[in-house]
């Protein structure tokens, strides 16, 4: 049995060239928006998200071609935040509120500051400050702490990993419920490949099975000081003898639970209102029903809508997928800040 899908819908978008000034699209209009895995939208593109919610819609494109797919916010209930400077766009979360959409916070917070694999990350104190900050503002079972991705080079050892781990969650843990990681996936992607080597880390490399063994057990001795949910993002293989359960960032349990009071939302969870593609209902588990078609078999997040664009995120992470080079970022994001500042914000991230 099969996730029928987004309701699509008629969608009215400005258009010069139509007599009316006006034509008519079909957008798909999702419950759940993942904003994003392709890019940090409140690190740099909150003031666009905003402006877009304004407007009612957005373009998505995908980065590997194709028809452009237009998201309506219509039916919108709850926004997945990924990011590792959510910062900026916390002035922005009264204006949500306002809105009357729900969210949560996937908060990446490694420290690789000494091989500066992010170089453009705020110091790491900083980043301590402002998660604990949004903690306070929303609650920690809203904002997940995510160690991704754990590295190995020839400085960097699991011991070292666990670590700096270690002095992350004993100032955390207070604020979070949940800590998620993943390990570095390198040669299936000839890109992360290509980065980590132009950005001189060509000497990183994945966790050998006993490297992983050691990981997992440093981390649940650690973690019986912090009591998390400890899961791995993506992960094939079975850690539950750590504790350790199958990463899921968007995540069926945690929306139940946090977001028990949105009725849609707890429709849209509950399998016996959900529909296969033969009209029958479904009586599977339902976070197997609802996972997401559009990522690897390994991931278990339920299905969301992402409205990010690949080649724009600032961070510059040496490790990163969703960036072809540094030098294209940058020339995006110019081509971005110059329409910002003049107030223009298109219906995707670049024009």
């Amino acid at each position: 049995m099969k996730w029928n899908g987004w309701e699509k819908i008629p969608l009215d978008i400005p258009d010069s060239s139509a007599p009316s000034g006006v034509r008519t699209v079909l957008a798909v209009a999702p419950l759940i928006i993942s904003a994003s895995r392709s890019t940090d939208i409140p690190a740099f593109y909150g003031d666009w998200l905003m402006a877009r919610l304004k407007a009612g819609y957005v373009q998505w494109r995908s980065p590997f071609g194709g028809s452009p797919v237009y998201v309506s916010f219509r039916n919108t209930r709850l926004f997945v935040f990924w990011s590792k400077n959510p910062g900026p766009f916390i002035p922005s979360l009264d204006a949500l509120d306002r809105l009357g959409y729900r969210y949560y916070f996937l908060y990446t917070l490694n420290d690789y500051e000494n091989e500066h694999f992010e170089p453009n990350v705020p110091p790491l104190d900083e980043r301590i400050a402002t998660f604990i900050r949004l903690s306070e503002r929303l609650g920690k079972g809203r904002v997940v702490w995510r160690f991704d991705p754990l590295i190995l080079t020839s400085n960097i050892t699991v011991d070292d990993l666990l670590d700096r781990i270690r002095c992350i969650g004993d100032r955390i843990a207070p604020w979070t419920r949940r800590l998620v990681f993943s390990f570095v996936d390198i040669e299936k992607y000839a890109k992360v490949r290509r980065n980590l080597t132009a950005g001189g880390c060509g000497g990183a490399r994945e966790f050998t099975d006993p490297e992983v063994a050691e990981f997992c057990e440093g981390l649940a001795v650690l973690n019986r000081a912090w009591g998390l949910s400890l899961t791995a993002c993506a992960e094939g293989r079975d850690l539950s003898r750590y504790g350790i359960g199958r990463g899921q960032c968007i995540s069926y349990d945690l929306i139940r639970t946090e977001f028990s009071d949105d009725v849609p939302l707890m429709a849209f969870l509950e399998p016996g209102t959900q529909q296969t593609l033969t009209g029958c209902p479904t009586s599977t588990d339902p976070a197997r029903f609802l996972k997401d078609p559009g990522q690897r078999n390994t991931c278990r997040c339920i299905v969301s809508k992402d409205i990010g664009q690949y080649s724009t995120c600032m961070h510059l992470c040496t490790y990163c997928y969703a960036n072809t080079s540094p030098a294209a970022v940058q020339r995006n994001y110019a081509q971005y800040y110059t329409d910002h500042e003049r107030g223009t914000f298109h219906d995707s991230i670049l024009r």
